[in-house]
């Protein structure tokens, strides 16, 4: 049996629309098990010597949630260049994602901040290797990883003031 040519791009559709979905439950899981691994992080980061130019703990949810959203709406569209796990592009951003989820429990649940600054700068190099792979792509892709790009160096340069501060 054929395919129904009026069926076919519902079909394709679907497929994209599902792409998405995983996509945003990946990157949902991310950062629901970040969370989990560090509960009462805001208390905890209120305990510590921090610099001046530290931001309110208030400000990390949001600002993660919509850097959240990019990451997962620009691997969705690199996906859809090339929808195959063997992607380096999509490897490279499987990398990123498993350094982010680590840095939480390292840095809030274990209080390994210096350990933790070594995850984050490994995690900038994957991050701006993910960016120039994206650019390789889906130019779109890889503009939308740039916020969270700038967001990550801010915070490894705050971990590292934490770190220093604390130790």
């Amino acid at each position: 049996m054929g395919t129904n040519a009026s069926t076919a791009p519902r079909s394709a559709a679907s497929r994209h629309l599902a792409a998405l979905v995983i996509s945003l439950v990946l990157v949902g899981a991310v950062s629901a098990l970040g969370g989990i691994s560090s509960a009462g992080a805001a208390d905890k980061y209120g305990t510590l010597a921090q610099p001046s130019w530290a931001p309110p703990s208030y400000l990390f949810g949001p600002v993660w949630t919509v850097l959240y959203v990019l990451m997962a709406v620009a691997a969705w569209l690199v996906w859809r260049t090339d929808p195959r796990w063997s992607n380096p592009a999509i490897i490279v951003y499987g990398v990123q994602l498993a350094l982010n989820l680590a840095w939480s429990p390292l840095f809030f649940g274990l209080g390994w901040r210096g350990l933790a600054l070594v995850d984050i700068l490994v995690l900038d190099i994957a991050v701006a290797v993910t960016i120039a792979l994206f650019w390789k792509a889906r130019r779109i892709a890889a503009i939308l990883l740039l916020p969270y790009l700038g967001w990550i160096l801010f915070a490894t340069a705050l971990n590292y003031s934490v770190w220093s501060l604390n130790s």
